[in-house]
């Protein structure tokens, strides 16, 4: 290969390099496309332009693009990557399945796996063999508007959820017809920015680092996931794109990785207009390329292959890191079997949207569903009450999916199916002409209060649904997670009325509501349940399914009041020395049932394990009530002394369980030693002597490690 084509391949450009006109108006631009794949070699191509299209449009796109790649002397075919989040998003009339935040409130990997099967078959059909997903960053920042695209605020949750997207998308031959890439992002410490808000500056000790942000990596790269997408912001002052000791020490050396890594869009550039590390782009790319990175996501020009050809000239930057980063490049387009089949597969449209992937997604939606309140057993309705619906996101798409929804920012109506049933819809499916509908409120002014309270008066329950609109990155920065003052005063005035009044929550990240708890008798949290969440919503709303989700993060009370479930265990008590006690809203791992379990004969052997040694925990889980259920038993333990501070507990182990009434099972997990090890100070894991104790479902159980 000559230098231009290895910097070619090292190059990723977006759909309006190669296109003209936008909307399903797009086509492609032959002069365009002869310059960035012919001319410039340009190994990668990315995005929408403006909005998802149809599976026969992104046909027609990838076969051009895969036609002109023929005319290059080699021959190489092109890899295009997109954003498939929750679902092929992109990808007009797909399967869409909550958001991550909602997949971590299931507690269920193997539903995450089934999900992420179809989002790759799905991809795939449309030609395309490269997702940037799945999101591995930690959710321990509420504020920060990509909240909603984590899995929660507990790393081993993380990990599990994330290595069952990376089975379910890569499968065991990622060359398959149902298979794509994965690219685990943002690489590393992207989601716990100072201020909370999107691409800011984060402090994170390399021990925290280690111990809390790296492992749903590690485990992701050890599961087999081919690249990685950067941080786009920085890390203790050293924007992700240019630290070399997270890239190359950490990622390859310590982790094994050999898949290759790109940036994130237009990263390399703001090294210069943003973080200004560097003088100029020309350093910027040098930078860059000598960190780790492999491939540029430049996106909108050609300034990054016409600056690394120079680098290399100039001798400063070695051909052997432009060798390495291209083989790694190839062999992952080797891997998707592009050389054998570049472009798409017409009989592979039979694999979209089936009947059978959207049952999943319903099943995902149900299932990440939260129960939070249910005084005097509100809920479920009973089918012949009449009800009042409003609230703004009571009639509306677009609140149940979020951002990367058929557009970036996921706000386009159009876009939207129309055989998709809203909240509201939901419900009136259900209970008909007793159903009556006021908005009250949009997101930020009153319509019409007075209206919703006169309505109120002549049901027999309320169903207010408030929460958020769409929003993902910059868009979503907020600097007050408390739910807008029209929202809480609609639900105050409702709950003067005297009517019952269920508040449905639909949002990407904990707004603050502790004025309106009190006085709602139910509140039902739904987190971005997406197209199917209507169904799912009204489906718990009248008891149609039982609800089984459960909070993977804490939500708190107080604007301030941010903590995480794995505090340090005096933070939230009174001290003798003023520290104030305060508790969150609703505690990570809370979610009720229409039926209760009960927790009993918890055995932990043996009593005494050695440091390599394993401990067993069993328990037995009864569901006491009328009628089946799923429960999320979650094991915990708690380091009782340790020479660094240990958190008040972690979670160590889950199971999702059904259970039909009368039911138990016993359940047995087992923990290696090693697994309660915690990173020192020195960034190595420290596995000390000394007392430990396992909680499940209110039973306490105790051991040591001699």
């Amino acid at each position: 290969m000559t230098l231009e084509e290895k910097v070619g391949q090292m190059t990723q450009l977006e759909i309006g390099m190669i296109t003209k006109g936008d909307g399903d108006n797009i086509q492609i631009d032959n002069e365009k496309l002869e310059k960035a794949v012919v001319k410039y070699g340009s190994g990668s191509i990315l995005n929408v332009k403006d909005q998802a299209l149809s599976v026969d449009k992104w046909h027609e796109i990838i076969r051009a693009i895969q036609e002109a790649s023929k005319r290059t002397r080699l021959k190489i075919p092109v890899i295009y990557g997109i954003d498939s989040i929750h679902g092929a998003n992109y990808i007009q009339g797909s399967t869409l399945f909550p958001q991550e935040i909602g997949m971590a409130a299931t507690w269920n990997p193997a539903l995450m796996q089934r999900g992420a099967e179809v989002t790759a078959a799905e991809t795939r059909a449309a030609g395309i063999p490269w997702t940037f997903s799945p999101v591995l960053d930690l959710g321990r920042q509420p504020l920060w508007p990509r909240f909603w695209e984590t899995f929660g605020e507990d790393p081993y949750l993380a990990k599990v959820m994330g290595v069952a997207f990376v089975r379910g998308v890569e499968g065991d031959d990622v060359s398959s017809n149902k298979k794509v890439a994965t690219s685990l992002k943002h690489y590393v410490g992207y989601s716990f920015p100072l201020t909370g808000r999107d691409r800011t500056p984060a402090w994170i000790p390399e021990n925290y680092m280690r111990e809390y942000f790296l492992p749903p990596f590690a485990a992701a790269v050890k599961a087999g996931a081919r690249t990685i997408m950067v941080n786009s912001a920085e890390v203790n002052g050293i924007p992700g794109h240019i630290n070399h000791h997270l890239l190359t020490d950490i990622l390859r050396t310590e982790l094994g990785f050999d898949g290759f890594v790109v940036s994130d869009w237009q990263d390399i550039k703001k090294l210069v207009t943003e973080w200004r590390v560097a003088a100029d782009e020309k350093e910027a790319t040098r930078l860059s390329i000598m960190a780790g990175i492999d491939m540029s996501m430049v996106p909108s020009d050609y300034s990054f292959s016409d600056i690394l050809i120079q680098l290399v000239k100039e001798n400063k930057v070695p051909t052997s890191r432009i060798d390495e980063a291209v083989s790694r490049i190839l062999l992952v387009k080797y891997e998707l079997g592009l050389f054998e089949q570049p472009g798409p597969d017409a009989s592979l449209k039979s694999n979209f949207a089936t009947s059978a992937s959207r049952a999943v997604a319903l099943d995902a939606a149900r299932e990440s569903l939260v129960l939070l309140k249910n005084e005097n057993s509100v809920l479920p309705i009973a089918k012949d009450k009449k009800i009042l619906v409003t609230g703004p996101t009571s009639d509306t798409l677009i609140s149940l999916n979020n951002g990367w929804t058929y557009s970036w920012q996921g706000d386009k109506p159009a876009l939207y199916p129309k055989d998709r049933h809203t909240v509201l819809q939901a419900i009136r499916a259900v209970a008909g002409d007793k159903v009556s509908y006021v908005p009250g409120v949009a997101f930020d002014k009153e319509i019409d209060i007075d209206a919703a309270v006169r309505a109120a008066q002549s049901v027999d329950v309320v169903v207010a649904c408030i929460g958020e609109a769409s929003y993902t990155e910059t868009p979503g920065n907020i600097t007050d997670l408390t739910l807008s003052e029209p929202q809480l005063k609609l639900a105050e005035r409702l709950q003067a009325t005297g009517k019952p009044v269920v508040l449905v929550l639909v949002e990407g990240r904990p707004r603050v509501i502790n004025r309106i708890v009190e006085g709602a008798k139910g509140i039902l949290l739904a987190l971005n349940p997406s197209n199917e969440g209507g169904t799912a919503i009204a489906d718990v709303l009248f008891g149609d399914y039982n609800p089984s989700g459960r909070l993977p993060f804490t939500y708190p009370r107080t604007p301030n009041g941010l903590i995480t479930y794995d505090h340090k265990l005096f933070e939230t008590e009174a001290t003798s020395y003023g520290n104030t006690a305060f508790t969150p809203q609703f505690t990570f791992g809370s979610g009720l049932s229409y039926t209760t379990f009960a927790y009993s004969d918890l055995q932990v052997s043996p009593q005494s394990v050695s440091t390599n040694g394993e401990v067993k925990v069993s328990v037995s889980v009864t569901n006491k009530g009328q009628r089946a259920g799923k429960e999320a038993v979650i094991v915990y333990v708690r380091d009782v002394v340790a020479s660094l501070s240990p958190p008040g507990k972690r979670v160590r182990r889950f199971a999702k369980i059904s259970l039909e009434p009368g039911q138990t099972r016993t359940l047995t997990f087992t923990i290696r030693a090693e697994e309660l090890s915690f990173t020192g100070t020195n960034n190595k894991p420290v596995l000390e002597p000394g007392d430990f104790e396992v909680l499940v479902g209110g039973l306490t159980g105790k051991f040591k490690i001699q």
